[in-house]
């Protein structure tokens, strides 16, 4: 009898403990890395395998649905998410010229060279450079939009010590694929705003352009959204130089038949950003490599998706883990 008792508290105590292992709301650090410092977070213990989280086009670490954080945490991961440079917490660049969204977007769609301060591959040092920081050798990479991008350059920079590739509503680059609306890209051309007011008004215009035709967005809560990114840190021009970063990119065809990383592809069929033939078009250059389709999926993190991600995802890490265990308290 003493034994069943114990036994029922040992595993009552269980998520008990999970839980506050993997709290997200451990404190921001900062890391030092060549000429960026990043803000991160690590939650889970060290001893865990690592997953790298990767944010895309403007997005803060605090872009990542704490939920589904947490949930890859309790499965045994080491979850460590940061701002990307230009972004949030991170150290944002000087400033650059005015740019003209719609003139540099059709350069790039015909085919023209776009300038840009600092390209993809140097983001994806940045992503190297914080492993390093932290002293994690081998590590779990997930990205979504741009993060993808810069986890392709990631991959194929340090193939040895990506353990897995996830890659999430993200493109190869290449010409031809099917582009956003001009009513898409005039929204996001509109990064500058005179005040806060404005300023949030217009991301939660973004945030429900990029929404799913599936969903019915509630406009408070995409203005609370909208609130909490905007308060955390408001950089305009970091997101311009971001996306330069993209449309000076040349096509990553090449970069992706070389990758030989055991890679996941997960897009939605109703992303209105990068179409599903963007998804499709990665995969089909990446030997190897498993597509998740997920109908209704457009190019944000809204509720009703989150289970169907989780649901795509955790298999593919869970079956790419060295340590051969699986939630392990």
């Amino acid at each position: 009898m003493r034994v069943l008792i114990l036994l029922a508290a040992l595993l009552c105590g269980v998520p008990a403990f999970a839980a506050q292992r993997c709290d997200v709301q451990v404190p921001t650090e900062m890391a030092d890395v060549g000429e960026v410092s990043l803000a991160y977070q690590s939650i889970g213990r060290n001893s865990d395998p690592a997953l790298l989280m990767v944010m895309g086009l403007g997005g803060q670490l605090i872009h990542w649905p704490d939920e589904v954080v947490a949930r890859l945490c309790q499965q045994g991961f080491r979850v460590i998410r940061f701002d990307n440079r230009d972004v949030g917490l991170s150290t944002w660049a000087h400033a650059a010229p005015s740019i003209n969204l719609t003139y540099e977007a059709l350069r790039y769609r015909v085919g023209l060279s776009v300038s840009a301060p600092y390209g993809l591959r140097d983001m994806a040092g940045d992503a190297l450079g914080l492993m390093d920081t932290l002293g994690v050798r081998q590590f779990h990479v997930l990205g979504a939009s741009m993060g993808g991008m810069i986890a392709q350059h990631l991959a194929d920079i340090a193939p040895e010590r990506v353990q897995s590739l996830t890659l999430i509503m993200t493109s190869s680059g290449a010409q031809g694929l099917p582009a956003p609306s001009n009513a898409l890209l005039a929204l996001l051309a509109k990064r500058e705003a005179p005040n806060r007011a404005v300023a949030l008004e217009q991301q939660a215009d973004l945030l429900a352009a990029l929404g799913s035709p599936t969903v019915t967005d509630d406009r408070d809560l995409l203005l609370q959204q909208a609130e909490l990114s905007y308060d955390r840190a408001f950089n305009p021009e970091g997101v311009q130089r971001q996306l330069l970063a993209i449309l000076a990119e040349p096509s990553r065809v090449e970069l992706l038949n070389r990758l030989r990383v055991p890679t996941l592809v997960v897009h939605g069929t109703a992303d209105p950003l990068l179409p599903v033939m963007h998804g499709v078009h990665v995969a089909a250059h990446i030997k190897g490599s498993e597509l998740k389709l997920i109908p209704g999926l457009a190019h944000r993190f809204q509720e009703a998706f989150k289970e169907p991600l989780l649901a795509a995802v955790l298999p593919h890490l869970q079956a790419h883990r060295q340590d051969g265990h699986w939630a392990q308290l």
